[in-house]
């Protein structure tokens, strides 16, 4: 690995309104390296790439690329610089092929305004097949999974001739395989002396492919260490600035009254037969490999999958042509897997998204009381601890981890009494996870039931009382979670 500092970020400050998201902070990148950004939610790291990408503006401090003090003056000149950026929310076109996301605005020609489709086909399956991702060129990109529309993204990046990659949580949405072919392709492009950028809150991954770490807090620089030289006890403590003592704090209520019931259930060509039960005082956890119907389940329990068999018992009444409207009526709260398109609309402030699903029973004779409405979004943003300027903020503004707070806050306030959570903790610090989970424990505690969909299996067997595994469509087992072991869960998983 060369030893020169091909970037150089140093005193970068940058301030939103009511906000200092970086002060201070420095970072340097060497050439063929993997250099992990690390910090809990609202820690900065976004701000510090979005700075690198173009996409904001530093307020003050210096950017050097090779020694030399750059002024990157929007994504498009990032990209002439060699900097690509892959944030954790895709952005590819999914009624285009993968050839064109690739190339898209860049196509080859035979004449002006006439596109060569045969050489853009083959130029993007020599990306492809440089990066050994077995995806074909001609794909639509809304036909692939979330793990090849991630390799996707990467071979879009590569074919700029990127000498710096930045990658935002890349794995959050990826099974273990894939993992592992995501990092087999980050270590070719070491080999081609590309520089990464790697964010991820999965700890375990920075000692797998990471070569070293800066650790960010509130804002500030904490320091810059090599990852051979520290343990996750000390990289926890380092974001946090305290010691976590239980990663997964579960804690066992009893079981109560049946509060839901499947039975039977049938969406064609998404899920086959699923019956079970979920009971007060219990989190179920839902496992299952991408496509194996988790998602396609919880849209269907909530009214947003059209059910062509099987019923849907909700304390002891069947429900009939359910919708998202009577779901919450009836006490169902749904935790979206994105919650950005999903879960929170961006451009209301922080109380308009907690209050959104709580509207009906804090209105008295179909009037609101501000007072009452402030005091209510007020008590969220204290009890699970929302970094914001004040519950007048925008929701675009705050961090993702901030942002996942805000959705679970909407249905605490709305006084669910069955949760649905897909992927509860998804792009959320190790702190914060701790936070979410105490709250879990909050809810079955006072008798209310949680099912929990989760792709981190530890995750799973920590928090769950049964696990539930999915495959194809359809329930492959139901595990008791103190019985359960990670090769047992994807030993049904899998089906093998």
């Amino acid at each position: 690995m060369g030893v020169e500092n091909t970037l150089v970020m140093e005193g970068i400050r940058k301030t939103f309104p009511g906000v200092v998201a970086l002060d201070g902070v420095r970072f340097d990148l060497q050439r063929g390296e993997v250099h992990v950004l690390l910090g809990e939610n609202g820690a900065g790291k976004s701000t510090l790439i979005k700075l690198l990408g173009g996409a904001l503006k530093k307020d003050t401090g210096r950017i050097l690329l090779d020694g030399r003090e750059i002024d990157i003056r929007g994504p498009h000149h990032a990209q002439e610089l060699g900097i690509g950026i892959i944030y954790q929310e895709l952005h590819l076109v999914p009624h285009l092929s993968v050839a064109e996301n690739i190339f898209l605005g860049r196509e080859p020609e035979i004449f002006p305004g006439i596109i060569d489709q045969q050489a853009l086909y083959a130029r993007a399956q020599d990306v492809l097949q440089s990066l050994h991702a077995d995806i074909d060129s001609r794909t639509t990109v809304r036909e692939l999974s979330v793990a090849q529309q991630q390799m996707v993204e990467i071979a879009k990046a590569v074919s700029l001739d990127v000498r710096i990659l930045v990658m935002d949580e890349p794995t959050s949405a990826l099974t273990e395989s894939e993992i592992e072919q995501l990092f087999s392709m980050i270590r070719g492009l070491k080999t081609r002396g590309v520089s990464i950028v790697y964010i991820s809150h999965r700890l375990e991954e920075i000692f797998q492919i990471g070569d070293r770490v800066t650790v960010l807090l509130d804002g500030k620089y904490v320091g810059t260490f090599g990852v051979g030289g520290l343990n996750r006890a000390q990289l926890v403590r380092l974001m946090v600035n305290r010691e976590i003592q239980d990663h997964f704090p579960k804690v066992r209520a009893p079981r109560r009254e049946e509060k839901l019931q499947v039975k039977q259930l049938t969406c064609v060509g998404k899920l086959n037969d699923v019956s079970f039960s979920l009971y007060g005082g219990e989190v179920l956890g839902v496992a299952g490999l991408l496509g194996s119907g988790r998602t396609e389940l919880a849209r269907a329990m909530f009214g947003l999958e059209t059910i062509d068999r099987g019923t849907i018992t909700i304390n002891g009444a069947v429900q009939s042509g359910l919708t998202p409207r009577r779901a919450v009526k009836l006490g169902l709260g749904y935790l979206t897997e994105d919650r950005k398109t999903q879960g929170l609309i961006l451009r209301l402030s922080v109380k308009e998204n907690i209050l959104l699903a709580s509207l009906d029973r804090l209105a008295r004779f179909g009037v609101l009381d501000p007072a009452t409405e402030s005091a209510a979004a007020e008590r969220y943003v204290k009890d699970l601890r929302i970094k914001t300027p004040g519950i007048g903020q925008q929701v675009v503004y705050l961090s993702g981890g901030n942002q996942q707070k805000v959705v679970l806050s909407k249905w605490l306030c709305s006084e669910a009494q069955i949760f649905i959570f897909d992927e509860p903790t998804r792009g959320i610090d190790v702190a914060a996870k701790v936070e979410i989970y105490k709250l879990i424990n909050g809810l079955t505690e006072r008798g209310a039931a949680v099912m929990m969909i989760s792709s981190e299996l530890p995750e799973i067997l920590g928090m769950s009382d049964r696990i539930m595994v999915m495959r194809e469509g359809s329930v492959a087992a139901v595990l008791d979670a103190a019985e359960a072991t990670q090769e047992l869960v994807l030993h049904h998983a899998l089906g093998n």
